[in-house]
This record gives C-alpha cells, sequence and structure tokens, in this order.
C-alpha cells in the first residue's frame, strides 16, 4: 500500500480492469480525445458606417478629395517657399526660414496624400474577403479573360473610375508633389551671368608660374622635395591665405591636385604631353571625373589612383586612363616644371574642365 506524501493517507492500487479503451485508441494511449476542434471560419461580416448610412460614405469621399486637395496645396507651398525665402549666405536666419517652409510644405503634401489614399481604402472601397488562387504556370485564355475581369470588378468596387473627384484629384496630387524636388534640384546649378557649369570648371586658380603648395599650410614644394612613390596634396599657391568670405572653398575644391614621382621610363606619355611632367613628376587634379569625389588613395607599386566614392581607378604611368569604375574621362593633367628656385610651378592651367564628366557636355 502506498501513501499520500501530504496527507499520509494509504493509497489503494487502481484496476486496470475499470478503464475502458476508446474506440481506435491504440495501446498505450494516455489521452485520447473523442471530438476535433472544428474550424471556426471567418467572423460575421459587419458593414461599416458607410456601407449603412449614404450620407456618411459621402461625406467620407469629400474628406478624400479634400486631403487630395491639401496635398496640392502642400507642394505649390514648397515651391512658393522656396523662391519666397531665398537663401542668402551671410544671413544664418534665411536658411531657417527657408528649410522650414519647403519642410512644412512637403510634410503637408505627403501626410495629405497618404492619409487620404488610406481613408479612401477604409471607408469607400469594397470590404470583404475573396480567395485568388494562383497557378506557377501560365493560365488559360478563360483565366486570363477572369483577370480582366477581376480588374473590372475592382475598379467597380473601388469607385476609381465612378468617383471621378477622388480619381482626378489624387492624379493632381501624384502630379505636383515632385514639384518641389524639381525646384530644389533646379537651384543646384549656378545661377546669374558667367556661371557656365563648363566655364566654371574649366577656369582655376593655376596660372603660368604659379607655385604649388602643400594642403593646407601652403608651403612650396621643391622638386627635390618629392620622392619615388610619395604622393603630396597640392593647392595653387596663395589659397591658403584667401577666406571664405572670398570664396576659399570653391577655388579649393576645384583646383586642388595630387603630385607623384615616378620613374621617367615608366610613364608613357604622349608627345604632345612630355614637356608637361619634370624629371618623372606628375600633377593630376585630385576632382574624380564620375561625380566629383576627392581620388585620394595612390597605390605606389600599381601607380593607380583609387576613388574610395565609386571605386574609379586611373593609371598615372598612362595620363591617368581610366582603368576601372565609373568614371568617363581621365583625370586632367596640370601641366607642371620648375622656376629658378627649384621650387615646382605651373606651365598653365588645366586644358579642360575638372569633376565630373556631365558638366562637359554642351
Amino acid at each position: 500500500m502506498a501513501q499520500d506524501g501530504n496527507s499520509g493517507k494509504e493509497l489503494a492500487a487502481e484496476d486496470s480492469s475499470a478503464h475502458i479503451a476508446a474506440p481506435g485508441a491504440s495501446v498505450g494511449t494516455a489521452v485520447v480525445s473523442n471530438d476535433a476542434v472544428k474550424n471556426p471560419g471567418l467572423p460575421p461580416h459587419r458593414k461599416r458606417v458607410t456601407d449603412l448610412d449614404p450620407k456618411k460614405e459621402k461625406r467620407a469621399e469629400r474628406t478624400v478629395y479634400t486631403l487630395f486637395y491639401l496635398s496640392i496645396v502642400g507642394s505649390v507651398w514648397a515651391v512658393a517657399a522656396y523662391m519666397a525665402f531665398p537663401i542668402n549666405p551671410a544671413d544664418p536666419m534665411s536658411v531657417r526660414l527657408n528649410n522650414l517652409f519647403i519642410g512644412l510644405g512637403i510634410a503637408l503634401a505627403l501626410l495629405a496624400l497618404g492619409i487620404g489614399a488610406v481613408h479612401w481604402g477604409k471607408a469607400l472601397m469594397a470590404d470583404h474577403e475573396t480567395i485568388d488562387e494562383r497557378h506557377p504556370v501560365r493560365g488559360t485564355d478563360e483565366t486570363r479573360a477572369k483577370a480582366v475581369e477581376i480588374f473590372d470588378t475592382a475598379n467597380k468596387e473601388s469607385g476609381f473610375g465612378r468617383r471621378t473627384l477622388v480619381r482626378n484629384t489624387l492624379i493632381g496630387a501624384l502630379i505636383a508633389f515632385p514639384l518641389p524636388a524639381v525646384a530644389l534640384f533646379r537651384g543646384l546649378a549656378p545661377e546669374g551671368e558667367g556661371t557656365e557649369p563648363v566655364a566654371l570648371l574649366k577656369q582655376t586658380m593655376w596660372e603660368k608660374g604659379k607655385r604649388l603648395t602643400r594642403d593646407p599650410d601652403g608651403a612650396p614644394i621643391k622638386a627635390a622635395d618629392v620622392t619615388y612613390g610619395s604622393a603630396f596634396h597640392v593647392i595653387p599657391e596663395g589659397l591658403s591665405e584667401m577666406s571664405h568670405s572670398d570664396g576659399m572653398l570653391d577655388e579649393k575644391a576645384k583646383a586642388i591636385v595630387l603630385l607623384m614621382r615616378l620613374q621617367p621610363d615608366q610613364l608613357k606619355e604622349r608627345e604632345d604631353r612630355k614637356t608637361w611632367s619634370y624629371d618623372g613628376i606628375v600633377a593630376y587634379s585630385k576632382v574624380c571625373t564620375h561625380v566629383g569625389c576627392p581620388v585620394a588613395l595612390y597605390e605606389q607599386r600599381t601607380h593607380h589612383l583609387l576613388c574610395p566614392c565609386h571605386q574609379s581607378q586611373f593609371d598615372v604611368t598612362n595620363h591617368c586612363a581610366v582603368i576601372f569604375g565609373p568614371a568617363a574621362r581621365p583625370l586632367p593633367q596640370l601641366p607642371i616644371t620648375v622656376d629658378d628656385e627649384g621650387y615646382l610651378v605651373a606651365q598653365s592651367d588645366f586644358t579642360e574642365p575638372v569633376g565630373p564628366s556631365f558638366w562637359e557636355r554642351h
């Protein structure tokens, strides 16, 4: 006889014959369920207030196209704010006002467009569950005709073809929404006389006799200082003394140069450019001809320049020709020589525009 550990009472052995096996149960089954779980199915469809009340349906429709109208207003507002609150470099407050009002317009355009589309789907479009069986192969002509019928049914249920005001305001909002982006990107281009991109990038601070100096301290560089395998980051003489208000950064962005020295016999120079280098020393624009990133990585063994942004590579031994990546043309070469004191100087400005190649297209 066993005892209960809690109460101390003796427990009688249970008669195994008292158990009656359930029909179909195998020997040793501990728990047998007599009834399977029934499929509950989908809950009963509950109609929306817009399905029950035509007035509320009309009110929802007015709400949707009003939101689309607001989206159009927001897009136009952003474009108007871009013109009404221009950025003045000398006035930091103009930057805040420009960002504030343009941002409010774009936010209103996007928010009203999104809320209107969601409200249209929730309040006005057909609200019932369907099953669409998909097949791994092309359907029959009957199936394809059925698909067309489904699209036609969806058009009728959504009211896209019937609710012309909702549809037209949605189309108008979608057309108006990209307009602020067009206006903002247009502002990236230079404006005014003498600001044509090709002319701007074709003229830099380099000129005949101007010394090559180190970036950023402006120390002049002698040819004897440039060792084999070294790379110097170079700016024109006088640039380091310019102030930001005088456009120092703009000039530096166009005039920065990389200076390297190779064995003279390693250079594959064209006849018309053999005088552009000095005793194996060559100078090339540091501005990548893809999108203008700084080409600042020099591989000494391969004599390749690498742009870290999009992996364009240029061969220094062959006039910085493109050997890999998306850059469209070689880096512009700066013709150099030495003056009477042995300092490296420019023979002239670059003979072609620096920077991204698309600026060169007329």
